[in-house]
This record gives structure tokens, C-alpha cells and sequence, in this order.
């Protein structure tokens, strides 16, 4: 078995003429149909295999991924938690995917009744009077709420309104959102205990604010004790309060973020309601909105007069489309099918659990990693190291290391406040034991940072790929055969 080439690719495996399946010669030749324009010149260069080795070969190389599926994946902010698998099983009945996208409204009852009860669920959960359910990812869903604030001023000829305000605690995604969007970005700093800065705030709010995004809890794991009073002095100024609903997985069931004062809010739906989540999507972001803002909401809501569900007719403010179709349909079936199986108190106790295993693994790991903020966390937790015990063992070191112990790394040097960060995010899914294995993985590492810190500083030592020159690699990458 060692003997296998599972280092070559499926193209250097090819030989001439093999086949896995083989078809009757065409009857006509293929200029008989196309163009002479749109032909090739030469048959194109693909691997040759047998059946045989193209199941070898695609089963090895899933051996040598680290997923969810398989090894604990603790991606602080990401949120990789376990989806049921049967979700995917009834997102992919026929009923659903063989719909055609431009089917008369007559023939995609269940799909149009689909999409308006999860937007009506979703209301209830959260306390927002309207959402939309285009957006394709967590980021996309800003996009649209900060295009939506932008009409939103615009319609009240408030056209002086071009600053957004970010803290240094909020979600990645949020200052290029805002830059996207037009607006320009305002920068403000936390205070010493990871939440926003109140008279930072004061002081950077003005004629010319827009938005102010929140992360609620933030990137450090902690909740905005003060959401209230910053929603009234945001709203005092003229300006609209945005919630980054990514980590609304610890917060969902418990409150809703509207009776905050919030006036927009996406949700990551692979972060809260257990859909899919990697590889470039498919994704969704729902966005919802308080009732001012509601005209301002994408085409593509749909209604229902007591008989027959219809796409709504779009107000003149909308801000027009902004994904095709019925959005990702795939996503919002598994999101609205995670809803149906929970209500109001398990929800709420599935949040609970999100926070419980947060503040175990951090009970379990301070004991040789410094919690940043030295508070109870919300859904993750923020370490980072002391440099005098760790002989000139780093952050990534850590990181190749549990590889070789069979976890994938947490979010590492993020968020950027929180020197060598390591942001862990068991997640709700997560057991005890494994938390408990993870927590001692750490521990051996922190015991062979002292013993033998050349083991850390050449992880990973097992794995098929070893230590990388990661500077070289970004620079210099060699994505093609």
C-alpha cells in the first residue's frame, strides 16, 4: 500500500486509451451540430483512467483532508459546526431540484411556501419586520444591508451620509463591505475589556455617519453589555445601527436582536441554522430589517393572499436584485428544515450549549494559554501565549502542530487586537470528550514547547504535506500541472 502513487496526480496516472465507461461511436460527426468556429483543434488533455482508478485515487486523496466529518475543526469566527445529514437528504428531493428556475409561479408552490414561511420564522426569531433571503453568503448579506442603508439615506436626500464606523472587534468581512459599498471607513478602537469604546463612539459619530457595524458577541467572544445605550446615541446622530449576525448562533432563542435597537442584521445561516459551510458556498446571508426599511429589501420576497404564493411586487426603492432566481434554494431549504425541527426553547438551549462549550474548553486550556479577556465568553474563546515560556515557540507552530495530532487548527493571528491569537469555537455540536482530547492535545504541546521545541517549530512531522515556505508559496503559488 505504501508502494501507491498517492503523491501523483490523476493526469500522470493516465494511460492512452483507458477507460472507466465507454460509449458508441457518434453517428454524425460533431461539425454536423456545431460551428466550425466553436470545435477544437485537438481533443483536450484529460486524465485516462479506469473506474477503478478513478474511485483510488478520489477516495485517497479524501483520506488526506482534515473536515468536519472527520477531525474536530475548532475555526474560531468560522463556526464549523455538524450539519444533520439529513438535511441534505431533503434539499435533495426531486420535488425540489428538478424545479426549472424560470417555472411559472403555479408549478413552485412548495418551494414559494417554503421561502415565505422561513422568511416568517425567521421574523419571529429575531424580532425584524422583513428579511430577505437572496444574499449568497454571510458577506454578501452585508453587502446588501449596507446597500440598503445607503438608499435608505439617499431616499431622505441625506446624501452627506458617507462614513460607516467599524470597530477593531468586528467581523473581517466588515470594512470591505463598507469600502465596496462606497462608504468610506471609520476606524475606532475597543476599550480594555474587548467591547466597543462608548466615548470612541460618541466621538466618531457626526453628520456624516451612515452605518455603524457591530459584531454582537464580537470577534472576541464577548457580548455588547452596552448595545442599548449605543443603539440610542447611533440613532440620536442619525445614523442607522447594523448587527454582524455571524455569531447569532449564541444568541438565538435567548434574545431577539431588534429589541436591541438594531435596524439591520444578516445571518450567516452555516453558522446558526446548520447549513453548509466551504469550498466558495453555495451559502446564504439572510438579511433582516426593522419596518422603516423594509421598501428599501431586494426583488425576489414573496407573498401570500390565502391561496396561491407569488413573488411580491418590488417597491420603486428597492435597491433592485441582488443574486438570481430563488437565491440559493438549496440552503434555504436545509436552514428552514432546522427551524421546523427546533422551536423557541431549543433553540435557546442550543445557544446554551454554544456558550457552555465555549467557557469549558477555556476552562480546560487557561491553564496554559492566557485568555485575552479575562470574562465569560460567548460563543469562542480568545487565547494567546506567553512568549517568556514557549522558547521562541509562535501561534502557527501551534497550529502545524495539531495537525499532527489529528485536530484542525483554529483560527490563528486573528482578531488582530489579540497578539498570537488562537480563536477556539467547539461549537455546540461538539462533546465533551472531544473537547476534553482537544484540551489535552494543548497541554502536550505546551509540555513539548518546553522539552523539545524544534518538534513544534518543524510541525507538522506526519501529515502529507510538511512544513511549507508559506511566504514563497503566496508569492510564487503553482496552481497548474
Amino acid at each position: 500500500m505504501n508502494n501507491y502513487p498517492h503523491n501523483l496526480l490523476s493526469i500522470e496516472k493516465s494511460a492512452t486509451g483507458r477507460r472507466g465507461v465507454k460509449y458508441a461511436p457518434a453517428q454524425k460527426p460533431a461539425n454536423a451540430y456545431l460551428p466550425q468556429n466553436l470545435l477544437r483543434a485537438a481533443a483536450p488533455k484529460l486524465p485516462e483512467l479506469s473506474e477503478l482508478d478513478a474511485v483510488r485515487h478520489f477516495s485517497n486523496l479524501s483520506r488526506l483532508n482534515v473536515g468536519l466529518d472527520t477531525h474536530f475543526y475548532p475555526l474560531g469566527s468560522c463556526t464549523m459546526k455538524y450539519n444533520p445529514k439529513a438535511y441534505d437528504v431533503l434539499a435533495a428531493l426531486d420535488n425540489f431540484t428538478a424545479m426549472h428556475p424560470f417555472a411559472p409561479v403555479e408549478t413552485a408552490q412548495g418551494t414559494l411556501e417554503i421561502i415565505y414561511k422561513l422568511e416568517e420564522v425567521l421574523k419571529a426569531a429575531t424580532g425584524f419586520d422583513a428579511f430577505t433571503l437572496q444574499p449568497a453568503a454571510g458577506a454578501h448579506g452585508e453587502f446588501t444591508g449596507a446597500l440598503v442603508a445607503k438608499a435608505y439615506h439617499a431616499a431622505r436626500k441625506d446624501k452627506q451620509r458617507t462614513e460607516i464606523i467599524i470597530p477593531d472587534t468586528a467581523h473581517g468581512t466588515n470594512p470591505a463591505t463598507a469600502a465596496m459599498c462606497g462608504f468610506n471607513v471609520v476606524a475606532i478602537k475597543s476599550g480594555p475589556d474587548g467591547r466597543v469604546d462608548m466615548a470612541e463612539l460618541q466621538k466618531a459619530l457626526g453628520p456624516k455617519t451612515a452605518l455603524v457595524m457591530l459584531t454582537i458577541p464580537n470577534t472576541v467572544g464577548l457580548f455588547e453589555k452596552q448595545i442599548k445605550e449605543a443603539a440610542q446615541i447611533i440613532h440620536d446622530a442619525g445614523a442607522l445601527i447594523y448587527m454582524d449576525g455571524a455569531n447569532l448562533n449564541a444568541l438565538i432563542g435567548m434574545v431577539k436582536p431588534a429589541q436591541l435597537g438594531v435596524d439591520i442584521m444578516h445571518i450567516n445561516a452555516h453558522k446558526t441554522l446548520a447549513t453548509p459551510h466551504g469550498g466558495g458556498g453555495p451559502g446564504a446571508g439572510f438579511v433582516g430589517v426593522v419596518k422603516t426599511l423594509e421598501e428599501f429589501l431586494p426583488f425576489g420576497r414573496v407573498n401570500f393572499d390565502g391561496k396561491k404564493y407569488a413573488f411580491a411586487k418590488p417597491s420603486k426603492k428597492s435597491i433592485g436584485s441582488v443574486k438570481s432566481f430563488y437565491g440559493n434554494i438549496a440552503v434555504l431549504l436545509r436552514a428552514y428544515f432546522y427551524l421546523r425541527q427546533f422551536n423557541g426553547e431549543t433553540l435557546k438551549e442550543i445557544s446554551q450549549n454554544a456558550v457552555l462549550n465555549a467557557n469549558y474548553i477555556r476552562a480546560l486550556m487557561e491553564r496554559d494559554f492566557p485568555v485575552y479577556f479575562k470574562e465569560t465568553s460567548m460563543h469562542e474563546c480568545v487565547f494567546t501565549i506567553d512568549k517568556d515560556k514557549m522558547n521562541g515557540v509562535k501561534t502557527l507552530d501551534i497550529a502545524k502542530r495539531l495537525l499532527d495530532l489529528g485536530f484542525h487548527a483554529p483560527t490563528i493571528y486573528f482578531p488582530l487586537i489579540v497578539p498570537e491569537a488562537l480563536m477556539v469555537e467547539p461549537t455546540e455540536t461538539e462533546s465533551r470528550q472531544t473537547m476534553d482530547t482537544f484540551a489535552a492535545a494543548m497541554a502536550q504541546i505546551m509540555q513539548e514547547a518546553q522539552t523539545n521545541p524544534d518538534l513544534l517549530k518543524n510541525a507538522p512531522q506526519n501529515c502529507p504535506v510538511k512544513r511549507i515556505d508559506e511566504v514563497s508559496a503566496a508569492r510564487e503559488p503553482n496552481l497548474h500541472w
